[in-house]
């Protein structure tokens, strides 16, 4: 089944405020006052709008700087960038691929081999823990925890 993106409308409905300004107005939820930056529960973290599979727990880490941090997407998963120049710089502006979310952005001062830094607003994630991944359809990404 195709993924068919909900209307402005349809979304403005079903997301709070603070979602919706996120995923669709390219917004940022606040610093350490949101819910994934010190979550810390094995699992796999998915677009709110279209459920498709982003972040693994396994990847997160903590940057200090109050928002979600990964140092990659899950592999075999596609994340969009887009050049931003608002707020007077130039950044990475990463996106889902399926429901075209903002999620946030990507810098080159993470740790690991890759040194990226996926700074991700929570606004725009909803989590699947582990024990939940096979009665909420994501039974694929369980060998990522194994």
């Amino acid at each position: 089944m195709t993924f068919q993106k909900p209307s402005k409308d349809e979304l403005k409905k079903t997301l709070t405020p603070e979602q919706y300004a996120v995923t669709q107005e390219e917004g940022t939820e606040p610093p350490f006052r949101n819910a994934f930056y010190n979550h810390t529960a094995p699992g796999l973290y998915v677009d709110l709008i279209s459920g498709e599979a982003l972040f693994s727990s396994l990847d997160k880490f903590d940057a200090g700087c109050g928002w979600p941090s990964f140092t990659q997407p899950v592999p075999g998963v596609e994340i969009r960038e887009k050049t931003d120049r608002r707020h007077g710089m130039v950044r990475t502006e990463v996106r889902s691929v399926q429901a075209d979310s903002h999620l946030g952005h990507v810098f080159e001062d993470g740790p690991g081999e890759s040194g990226l830094r996926y700074c991700i607003n929570s606004a725009a994630l909803r989590f699947i823990p582990v024990d939940e991944l096979e009665a909420a359809g994501y039974g694929a990404y369980l060998k990522l925890f194994r």
